[in-house]
């Protein structure tokens, strides 16, 4: 695997054309709150994006994953989501919502969790709120305690 670098972004026109390539989610993508990160090899080739929102209650919700289509099946998703995790402080939560990736990040250590089980905060977001659909499957870190 290339030697890989993750620095944060700006929400720009290269995040927005993967994500709708990808069919995520892009309506809020320009609101406050949100950080973006681009993953790039060692050519400045881009590999993949990702965000993060962050709640009030500082939790973070993992969002707008992707991998760009040259570089999928290949390891790089999971290299993308464990580098964008350690970006978030240890004592927060991570949450994410997916409609077709649960198996890849229980993998990573995520596990569903039922709506009662989500922090408002978290759950007021509008990626839970109303962009992804109620039968999307709401996931949580498990992490070792700090």
């Amino acid at each position: 695997m290339r030697e890989l670098k993750l620095e944060p972004i700006v929400a720009d026109m290269g995040l927005k054309i993967a994500l709708t390539a990808a069919a995520l989610a892009i309506e809020d993508i320009d609101e406050p709150g949100r950080s973006y990160f681009r993953l790039t090899d060692t050519e400045n080739q881009v590999v993949g994006y990702s965000g993060v929102e962050t709640s009030c209650d500082n939790d973070i919700l993992l969002r707008s994953l992707v991998i760009l289509p040259a570089f999928r099946s290949q390891g790089y998703g999971r290299v993308l989501t464990e580098m964008t995790i350690a970006q978030a402080p240890l004592a927060c939560d991570i949450y994410l919502v997916t409609t077709s990736a649960a198996p890849f990040f229980a993998a990573i250590g995520f596990f569903a969790v039922g709506r009662d089980q989500v922090p408002h905060a978290i759950l007021s977001t509008r990626q839970l709120s109303g962009l992804c659909p109620a039968s999307a499957t709401i996931m949580k870190l498990s992490r070792p305690p700090t």
